[in-house]
């Protein structure tokens, strides 16, 4: 599968400070990537040195497996920070001049405003649309030239319910129906969960940690801690009556099940009547968004 993106050791300097430190960072063909930071942790850096608007002060950036950076750049559609648009212009007419400017054709602006539902916006100016209206504007023009990267510095910032939610159903289209690529940075959490397959963590310029969906599921989610007089023969109990998560022993011999166990008092007597005492139990429930602050405060 091919690389879309690969950096290695790219750290950014302003004055003595490391913005970006370090990072390395692969995103794969298909992915939806979800760059995760506080405000102010490197994301908007990070990605202005890969799409070129500023140079690192070492390390490498890598566009579609290795190919030359200007014509890899080509190939990359990005809104970074807030859109910017000719608010006296129509978002047709904002599309058409982007067109001109970069040698495209022009007449693909009817169908990239049906792409961001905003073929009905007819004469409307672009500076009297809604937050939510400039936000798929602007995503608009970074499908200019039907790119394979798109890079969405914080598209729902800022947005309502309804507004997020109508970004949410675009990104995914793009990645379902066009087979697009996307970087996405945000500090919005819940909203990452709900699209994204791969994920990057970003603390203080340095990369946390980088996983994949599934991986973040198996970090997360209900789970009960045991604590027995027998924790091998408690397993091997626990193993034929529960067919939920799986069970972890501890060195220490506590045993983590995979789930919550509504019930623990049934639980504890079936321990019981094989002969192993309960010592003590506890249940816990570690969500994505924890997951992911423990980390941002950790960097």
């Amino acid at each position: 599968m091919e690389h879309i993106l690969k950096t290695e050791g790219l750290t950014k300097v302003y004055s003595r400070t490391k913005v970006v430190n370090d990072v390395s960072l692969c995103i794969r063909e298909g992915d939806i990537y979800g760059f995760v930071g506080k405000n102010g942790a490197g994301k908007t850096t990070f990605i202005r040195l890969v799409l070129g608007l500023a140079r690192q002060t070492k390390g490498s950036i890598s566009l579609f497996d290795g190919q030359a950076p200007r014509k890899a750049r080509r190939r990359i559609g990005s809104l970074v920070e807030s859109p910017a648009f000719y608010p006296n212009m129509t978002a047709k007419e904002n599309i058409r001049m982007l067109c001109h400017i970069i040698g495209e054709d022009e007449k693909q602006a009817d169908a990239i405003l049906e792409q961001v539902g905003l073929s009905d916006t007819g004469r409307k100016k672009a500076g009297n649309f809604s937050l939510g209206m400039k936000q798929r504007l602007g995503i608009g023009l970074a499908l200019v030239g039907d790119p394979d990267f798109l890079i969405l510095d914080e598209p729902i910032n800022g947005l309502d319910p309804t507004g997020i939610a109508e970004i949410r159903r675009l990104i995914l289209k793009l990645k379902n129906e066009q087979g697009k690529t996307i970087l996405i940075s945000s500090h919005l959490i819940s909203e990452l969960e709900k699209i994204a397959t791969r994920y990057g963590i970003i603390a203080n310029g340095k990369m946390v940690e980088e996983l994949t969906a599934e991986e973040l599921d198996e970090k997360c989610g209900n789970k009960t801690a045991l604590k027995t007089s027998d924790s091998d023969k408690a397993k091997e109990i626990l193993q034929k009556r529960l067919s939920g998560g799986a069970i972890e022993q501890s060195p220490d011999g506590v045993l983590y099940i995979g789930e919550k166990i509504d019930d623990i008092g049934r639980l504890t007597n079936a321990l019981y009547q094989e002969g192993v005492t309960v010592q003590s139990v506890s249940s816990s429930e570690n969500t994505a968004e924890a997951y992911f602050i423990e980390k941002m405060e950790g960097g």
